[in-house]
């Protein structure tokens, strides 16, 4: 009703196409609506809101003080009659205002179903009838217009974590500007229990961080210099001094924001075949309605049919759904851009996993240094830590890692060329070093050789070779996550069929997580284009997720039929690469993302059922004289209210989880 029941295709295309972004956020072009909030024009939507109230208050005034005097002053029948015309075009005001708008745009909306029963009561004489069918569709419409502004309410939550000014450092001194003046390159300063405006990273100071508006994690996170903070967090403990790094929409929470947004304004298939035949539904109502009169002769009935028909619990049932899982994820620090992926989820079968930064830390530390010939192990790592000088792989920032530990000064390179899950060619002091996977330098005719196998078992391992001939290998190890075995686990309770991993790593090292993980299937020595290729053949068989740290691992985030980044915090490449981001690298996330999908379901389907149930059961009611229209308008009221308490449920989705996380934070 009103905005939000002109739920059709142009609406709905629209929708959002009015917002725009600014370093304050969510606000909206003057003068145009807001099909999602309603408003008119900037900060405007809290005064519409209250405006319809103050109607309602004013308007059920005079209709109570009608049957007052109808009661107590029998013979003050003008009186009574006078404050019910008041009363009634005052409620009716607003309705009529709508339906004749849509007319005038030659749109026929459910909007003039109501209109058109509560002129038929006026026409009729009865006020009062009218009045009250108008006050309780007005407290409807209330209702509607705060539930249907799920996105808007979502975002100014957010902007709120944001301070409007800052404390940038000017020639060694403070000097407070406005958070929109910052630029990349800035440094300022940060107080205990400020929250920070921007993302930087930190260049003095040590502090302890609350994360969670963003990632859902309970427990704080120590931050000292070089780590990077993000805008809307909270310092909690010590201050700090940061370099801006990203600003405005650029930032972690403007991409939250964003994503916010689109998930609420996608529309999911029920949805759109709501759009489809929404032209349809009014003159079908209205044909009914001239059935019932050239049977019954009763305009009390007409009346009743149309204002029952008003299916303002059928429409909400999914919107009302959605707002809620978005909110519950988004408390989780799951993220998602469209909510068809969020419906996709809990048709998801199989789950494939990447090894490395998924199911394990992905933080690698060298676990040996096997030198082969007259080579000792301080060379080797010299050798190799130099050639990988430039690359962030894992295995390379291990390397140089440890030779910063060791004092191990690096020699400088004169070119570099990485080949992105491969390996690393440098020219290191006049010779061309090559570190990388054993299938990749055997592809360049250098033999790698298996006698170092046994000793290698369970490490990850790299090649060094020095022109054509291998110069020794460097194994790495890499920590399970606790959770892991766990949440596989869940997802077969789930009903999940088909869990897997795929690795780059060697045959011994999946072989040796996959048997703890007890998964059904895994695939080792995997370049990028066979991770790829092996989500392609599960598809056939089954819709796969699959499951990365969205950095190296975007082709495959791409061939599943959903892809879950994980710990997407500040990463561009996850936020962009996959249909759902998870802010924070616990995997017990991804079960839980599972059953919000299919509790979003279960309560759309139950919203559906309610709101037909009310909408044709009360019809066939009113055809029989069974219903009046007041209890009609009652009717439609409690069934708008079903509908909204029952979604609501879904905003308390995955608080078990939240709670232990805060337990866990309280005992450490």
């Amino acid at each position: 009703m009103a905005e939000a029941l002109n739920s059709t295709e142009s609406a709905h295309e629209q929708r959002h196409g009015n917002h725009r972004q600014s370093g304050n956020g969510h606000r909206h072009d003057r003068g145009v609506t807001c099909p999602v909030c309603g408003n008119v024009s900037e900060g405007a939507g809290h005064d519409r809101t209250m405006g319809k109230v103050g109607i309602a208050v004013v308007g059920g005034f005079f209709i109570v003080n009608s049957y007052l005097l109808e009661r107590l002053l029998p013979d003050q029948t003008f009186a009574a009659m006078f404050s019910a015309i008041i009363g009634a075009a005052t409620l009716a005001g607003p309705i009529i205002f709508t339906a004749v708008k849509d007319l005038v745009k030659g749109q026929v909306y459910m909007n003039e179903l109501v209109a058109l029963a509560i002129l038929a009561a006026m026409a009729g004489g009865d006020f009062q009838t009218a009045g009250l069918i108008a006050f309780f569709l007005l407290a409807t419409i209330i209702i509607e217009s705060r539930t249907a502004s799920g996105a808007q309410r979502s975002i100014e939550e957010l902007v709120k974590l944001t301070p409007n000014t800052a404390r940038r450092i000017v020639n060694g001194r403070e000097v407070e500007v406005q958070a929109l003046e910052l630029k990349v390159g800035d440094v300022i300063s940060v107080r205990p229990g400020e929250n920070f405006p921007v993302d930087g990273r930190v260049i003095k100071g040590e502090s302890a961080v609350n994360q969670a508006s963003i990632t859902g994690e309970s427990l704080p996170l120590d931050k000292a210099a070089g780590d990077d903070v993000f805008a809307g967090t909270q310092n909690l403990t010590g201050q700090i001094e940061m370099q801006v790094t990203k600003v405005g929409e650029d930032t972690t929470l403007g991409k939250v924001k964003e994503m916010i947004l689109a998930a609420e304004s996608s529309r999911t298939p029920i949805v759109r075949i709501i759009d489809r035949y929404a032209g349809y539904y009014t003159p079908t109502i209205l044909m009914l309605a001239g059935v019932t009169w050239s049977f019954t002769q009763s305009m009390e009935r007409v009346i009743t049919l149309m204002v029952i028909a008003c299916p303002c619990a059928i429409v909400l049932a999914t919107p009302t759904a959605v707002v809620a899982a978005v909110a519950a994820a988004a408390r989780l620090g799951i993220f998602i851009k469209n909510i068809s992926h969020l419906e996709l989820a809990a048709k998801i079968r199989a789950f494939i996993f990447d090894k490395t930064g998924t199911l394990t830390d992905g933080i690698l530390s060298v676990a040996k240094l096997s030198p082969i010939g007259k080579l000792s192990p301080a060379e080797l790592l010299k050798i190799a830590a130099s050639a990988e000088v430039h690359s962030n792989h894992p295995t390379a920032v291990a390397l140089q890692k440890l030779a910063q530990e060791a004092g191990v000064e690096l020699d400088k390179i004169e070119s570099a060329k990485e080949e992105h899950g491969k390996g690393v060619e440098a020219t290191v002091g006049r010779k061309l070093i090559r570190v990388g996977r054993a299938a990749w330098l055997e592809k360049m005719g250098i033999a790698v050789g298996t006698h170092h196998d046994d000793e290698s078992h369970g490490m990850s391992v790299v090649y060094v070779a020095s022109g054509d001939k291998i110069i020794g290998w460097i194994g790495f190890k890499d920590k399970l996550r606790n959770e892991a075995p766990q949440i596989l686990s869940d997802l077969k309770t789930l009903g999940i069929r088909h869990c897997a991993m795929v690795t780059g790593d060697r045959e011994s090292v999946a072989k040796t997580i996959a048997a703890s993980l007890q998964t059904d299937e895994y695939r080792a020595g995997c370049l990028p284009e066979d991770k790829v290729e092996y989500v392609e053949t599960i598809k056939k068989s089954a819709r796969v997720a699959f499951v990365g740290d969205g950095v190296n691992d975007a082709p495959a985030l791409a061939a599943g039929d959903l892809s879950i980044a994980m710990g997407a915090i500040g990463s561009d490449i996850a936020v962009n690469s996959a249909s759902i981001a998870l802010m924070t690298n616990d995997l017990r996330r991804v079960p839980m993302l599972i059953f919000l999908s299919r509790k979003m379901r279960t309560v759309i389907n139950q919203n559906l059922s309610v709101g037909l149930l009310f909408v044709l059961g009360g019809m066939v009611l009113a055809a029989f004289g069974k219903l009046g229209p007041v209890q009609a308008a009652i009717l439609h009221t409690l069934s708008t209210l079903l509908i909204i308490f029952n979604s609501a449920r879904l905003v308390r989705v995955g608080e078990e989880l939240t709670l232990e996380e805060s337990r866990a934070a309280r005992r450490e």
